[in-house]
């Protein structure tokens, strides 16, 4: 299991979460990403970004509210096709 990043994050990228990981699984390209992305392979389930969230933008995998499902799939996809998972937030969230 691992943590999701999720909607609220989208034009915050606030990096308190970034901060608290202790395995710097958390990543996003500055000027290129509207949200920041949690590496499921590198994740360890300790937790510790969630409550660092200052716009609760991040759930347990098992705890992401329906409406926010799909950002399981964007958060895996944004480590193997980054444009394709950029495309994904913008279909979600127009700039």
């Amino acid at each position: 299991m691992t943590y999701v990043i999720t909607t609220p994050c989208i034009d915050v990228q606030d990096q308190a979460c970034v901060e608290v990981c202790p395995v710097d699984c958390i990543h996003f390209d500055e000027g290129k990403d509207r949200m920041l992305y949690i590496n499921p392979d590198e994740c360890i389930d300790c937790g510790a970004c969630e409550p660092a969230c200052p716009v609760t933008a991040i759930f347990s995998e098992d705890d992401v509210p329906g409406d926010q499902a799909p950002f399981k799939e964007i958060n895996v996809l944004w480590y193997s096709d980054k444009d394709d998972a950029r495309a994904k937030v913008a279909a979600i969230s127009p700039a």
